[in-house]
């Protein structure tokens, strides 16, 4: 039987599956060395294809980035949203659900975070302009839960919301790079694991 035209894969691999061991390969890529040093022929030598195989799948690098961002940040966001609903945006547990959506968002693909918050993209380019987007989105759903819960507090200085809007934001990229050097650790060991973190600091600055 053959394969239907536009599904044939390589060496026997279905395209589809192709497809996503290349996504995965380039997530990781562009999540380490960011965009700029992404090179093409590692990520074709990882899956092991061709350099002119990722062009005829995914077009331009950039083309390749956004196939590799646009999950990621979907997932990211709709998880995020989820967990601030679960916890009505206003409970002090929040945070960590929030965290624990963002990290079961980015298991078996954790570089995926730094594809997001990658400073070396080209200026003004497509990719920089996704990326924007979704960063966006993120600091906005961030901003509505912080402020809720400062209010929440009795803090009505919308300067420090601001301010632990972006506090959180270096906390969750700080957190990943670190759960990223310890593999063997879960999203839900990370998350109780911050939980006793937040627990040990609140208790510091009584």
């Amino acid at each position: 039987m053959t394969t239907p035209k536009g599904t044939a894969g390589t060496k026997g691999v279905p395209r589809a599956r192709r497809e996503q061991q290349i996504v995965a390969a380039a997530t990781e890529e562009f999540g380490r060395h960011g965009y700029s040093a992404a090179s093409l022929a590692a990520i074709a030598g990882r899956v092991g294809v061709t350099k002119t195989l990722l062009h005829q799948y995914f077009g331009a690098k950039q083309d390749l980035y956004l196939a590799c961002l646009t999950p990621v940040g979907d997932q990211l966001l709709d998880a995020m949203r989820i967990a601030m609903t679960q916890g009505r945006g206003t409970t002090p547990h929040t945070p960590l659900l929030v965290l624990r959506s963002i990290f079961t968002a980015l298991e078996g693909r954790r570089e995926a975070w730094f594809v997001l918050y990658d400073t070396s993209l080209p200026l003004d380019s497509g990719p920089a302009r996704a990326a924007e987007r979704y960063r966006t989105a993120i600091d906005q759903l961030a901003a509505t839960g912080t402020a809720e819960l400062l209010r929440a507090a009795g803090s009505t200085d919308p300067l420090d919301a601001d301010a632990l809007k972006y506090a959180w934001r270096g906390l969750v990229t700080a957190l990943v790079r670190w759960w990223i050097n310890h593999p063997d650790q879960t999203p839900d060991a990370m998350a109780e694991r911050c939980a006793r973190l937040f627990a040990l600091t609140g208790r510091a600055f009584d």
